[in-house]
């Protein structure tokens, strides 16, 4: 039924606002009955960060901002949500209009801006779902006009460790004035160091709470070995590679709305966010897993990413273009790539042309 649905409402989708159209997805999967997708194969079980996934395609930050449909998305083939990016508390974001589809490209532009409705409803909504399983990560921000971005991190870490299966600290939307600067190494060292201690500080009373580092594609390669220095120094799970770009790739067609300002993502993401998965990937030498992002529209490019370092995937702008059945076509190829390969798990794959890619040239 699910998919009869979305081909049905996918072009009357499109041809509305692009929020719009956001707002009435997200009110359809609230209250529609929606069926459990079948359970996925063994083959395709994820360890990493000391979960269990049942599948390695996850749905990015940015679509349930408000965590008010986690289940329904898990319920529809997805081995795990991460819901928001959340802040302290509630904003509205940027002025509208705000969210631009390319559809010539499948790609997007975005300069929302943390628009959610803070923390409190946040927990309020993952409370509620408490003991339904499911891994539901959470994806936490500043206030664009906090005094003191570090100490929000810190204060999400206490308010939501309860409800978070994992939290990801986002320094990397370029639609925050300054947030990336939180990438620069003292910056981002003192951040890890506060954040780390806060939930060590309330870990007996949740419970171990993995915590992954989302950063920018567009960070220069001195800038990553930076980065990716100070997560091994302060024993960060996981990171997340990478968050939208504010380049724009000259093979881009839709010109005009190439000019809006905003992180760019989708298709033409790929190849740049690939090849620093790939450079991530080699520097971090086994320390924590890498989770894939940017790009992912298909069985092809969901293998690509695991070759080139990625132990678990993400998506949310393919399925504009492309609709929810993304997510089983996906699953299916990686099935039947491990069956061509006669591997018997994904990790085997995972960052098996890491070191060739980067020997390539630099994605123009």
């Amino acid at each position: 039924m699910i998919g009869l649905f979305d081909r049905l409402s996918r072009p009357f989708l499109r041809a509305l606002d692009p929020e719009d159209a956001h707002r009435l997805a997200i009110k359809a999967l609230r209250l529609m009955p929606l069926a459990r997708a079948p359970a996925d194969g063994d083959e395709l079980t994820v360890r990493a960060f000391g979960l269990k996934f049942p599948n390695p395609v996850g749905f990015a930050a940015g679509f349930d901002k408000n965590a008010q449909v986690a289940d329904a998305l898990l319920r529809l083939g997805f081995g795990f949500v991460e819901v928001g990016t959340v802040t302290p508390r509630p904003q509205s974001g940027n002025p509208r209009p705000r969210l631009f589809r390319l559809e010539s490209d499948q790609a997007v532009i975005n300069r929302l801006g943390f628009n959610n409705d803070g923390a409190a409803a946040v927990h309020m909504h993952l409370s509620v779902r408490r003991g339904a399983g499911g891994i539901v990560g959470v994806n936490i921000g500043a206030n664009r006009d906090t005094k003191d971005r570090v100490e929000d991190y810190v204060r999400l870490i206490e308010t939501l460790s309860a409800v978070a299966s994992y939290f990801t600290v986002n320094v990397s939307s370029p639609n925050t004035p300054g947030l990336r600067d939180l990438q620069q190494a003292k910056a981002l060292d003192d951040l890890l160091a506060r954040v780390i201690d806060a939930r060590e500080r309330i870990r007996p009373s949740t419970g171990p709470v993995p915590l992954l580092l989302k950063i920018a594609p567009d960070l220069t390669l001195p800038e990553l070995d930076d980065v990716v220095g100070v997560a091994r120094k302060r024993h960060v799970d996981g990171m997340i590679v990478g968050n939208t770009t504010i380049t724009r790739p000259g093979s881009l067609r839709d010109r005009n709305k190439t000019r809006e300002q905003g992180g760019l993502s989708g298709r033409p993401l790929f190849k740049l966010s690939t090849r620093m998965l790939a450079e991530t990937f080699v520097r971090a030498e086994g320390a924590f897993p890498v989770v894939g992002v940017g790009g992912v529209d298909s069985g092809a490019t969901a293998i690509a990413k695991i070759k080139a370092g990625a132990t678990l995937l993400q998506l949310y702008s393919a399925l504009v273009y492309h609709g929810i059945g993304l997510v089983t076509e996906i699953k299916t190829d990686l099935t039947a790539a491990l069956k061509r390969g006669h591997r018997n798990s994904l990790a085997s794959m995972v960052g098996s042309d890491a070191a060739a890619i980067t020997a390539e040239s630099w994605p123009g």
